[in-house]
């Protein structure tokens, strides 16, 4: 254990100085079971001298766990294992809550396993733990449910922790050992040799990391809201002991959806890392985290992740804002707009749309057998020779179609014109060029006139 509570130079000549004084700074509830002498968390104790020097507290022993009469009846504590009170009766009370916790101690299991800010997976970290570092309960808590890398409910508890150096903080019991602890020596098991922090992992496992197409979407400020809401990416799974990797093949066009089960992150190379008892490992180039592993034992698949600078949410934030801005546009310029021949398009607050009359459309471009009613969504780009043509582009989600039907649009001084995109014309969010022989369809503002 780190911290071997042996009398020290100072503390004789403290005692020395105060063995016929009982002036008293207060009373204080150890935390943390002490080793010699052996006395159990949640003892009450009497405090003689605070020292700001060796950050000790003096306290003294109880008769009971004096081992000989005539011993030295005074003992170091650090100031970060006792909680001190100015009245005894405040301090018992503080026992005697603590009681059910007193002699609760944790086993870490997993190397890197985070102590958080709050009861949520997703708080920020505030220390990391290592394998075998030993952990002082204080209390269970409620909290967010910890999520496996399967996205099931991971068995446990959330729990208040006091680490050994004096950090509070939460942990998660998924990857931890409980065990009762009353005082006296407590082998830790750890490394023989303990490594220096590594200051890389600790910032791969800090941030979050996503596909690396993510970023080409908001380096192009063109965003796929389909591809950012499955929350695809790469997630350690420090907490669960569980990797995932989540995201889409683009190229075949099929979800990779792979979790990997592991006890420890261990180095093997400059910035490389290996998730033992997993076929797994990662590797931290300068712009992207690289995650390797095989496929079928024999095909080895490397995915890359990158750290955005804006969280995905604010991202989907400022798309929808930007949509709405442009959606709010054309109902302002509305919202009903007619067509002799193409019937009426009346554009709702709420982004839905009514269009009656369009039978001229159909099956050519609008689905034969829908309703005349659905959802407009701004969600289409224009490629730059499109852009001083157009002032946009949207597909008209209608009730009952599987596929959505989409328009290039050009506000202008008495309505608005629509053009019809097939789909073979757009490349994922981005339509690239207009239709070889195009449908243009003129409305005019209001319910009714001549075109």
């Amino acid at each position: 254990m780190r911290f071997l509570f042996k009398l020290s130079f100072v503390l004789s000549i403290v005692i020395t100085l105060c063995t016929s004084c009982t002036k008293r700074l207060g009373w204080g509830v150890l935390l943390w079971s002490n080793e010699d002498p052996a006395i159990p968390s949640g003892t009450v104790l009497p405090i003689f001298v605070k020292s700001n020097i060796s950050k000790v507290w003096i306290a003294g022993i109880p008769n009971e766990y004096l081992k000989n009469q005539g011993d030295i009846d005074k003992f170091e504590i650090p100031f970060v294992h006792l909680e001190l009170f100015g009245s005894k009766g405040k301090a018992e009370k503080r026992a005697e809550e603590f009681a059910p916790f007193a002699a609760a101690y944790a086993e870490t299991l997993q190397d890197g396993l985070p102590v958080r800010d709050s009861a949520d997976n997703n708080a920020r970290r505030v220390y990391r733990l290592k394998k075998g570092e030993v952990v002082k309960i204080m209390m269970q808590v409620e909290g967010t449910p910890a999520i496996s890398g399967t996205g099931d409910p991971l068995p446990g508890n959330w729990y208040q922790v006091l680490t050994e150096n004096g950090t509070f903080g939460y942990c998660f019991s998924y990857r931890l050992k409980l065990f009762d602890y009353a005082g006296g020596f407590m082998e830790i098991v750890q490394d023989e040799q303990e490594e220096g922090e590594d200051a890389d992992l600790e910032m791969v496992l800090s941030k979050k990391w996503s596909p690396e197409f993510y970023k080409q979407m908001v380096d192009s400020e063109k965003i796929d809201m389909d591809m950012l809401s499955q929350r695809w990416g790469f997630y350690p799974g420090e907490d669960s002991g569980t990797a995932r990797v989540f995201l889409k093949d683009i190229e075949n066009d099929v979800i990779i959806d792979k979790t990997f089960k592991y006890t420890d992150i261990k180095k093997i190379g400059s910035r490389i890392w290996t998730f033992e008892g997993a076929d797994l490992q990662m590797e931290l180039r300068p712009t992207v985290l690289a995650v390797q592993y095989s496929e079928r034992g024999s095909a080895i698949r490397t995915w890359l992740f990158v750290n955005l600078t804006s969280d995905v949410d604010d991202i989907i934030l400022r798309e929808n804002a930007r949509r709405s801005s442009l959606f709010r546009r054309i109902y302002n310029a509305g919202p009903i707009f007619y067509s002799t021949n193409y019937g009426t398009l009346t554009f709702n607050p709420n982004g839905s749309f009514i269009w009656s009359g369009f039978d001229m459309l159909t099956p050519t471009v609008v689905p034969s057998s829908v309703a005349g009613t659905g959802r407009v969504v701004m969600g289409l780009f224009l490629s730059d020779s499109l852009q001083n043509q157009y002032d946009g582009a949207f597909s008209l989600s209608f009730n009952g179609a599987k596929a959505p039907v989409s328009f290039l649009y050009k506000l202008e001084s008495q309505g608005f014109r629509i053009e019809y995109v097939p789909d073979f014309n757009i490349e994922e969010v981005t339509i690239t060029h207009r239709d070889a022989s195009p449908t243009v369809i003129y409305f005019f503002r209001g319910e009714g006139g001549e075109e």
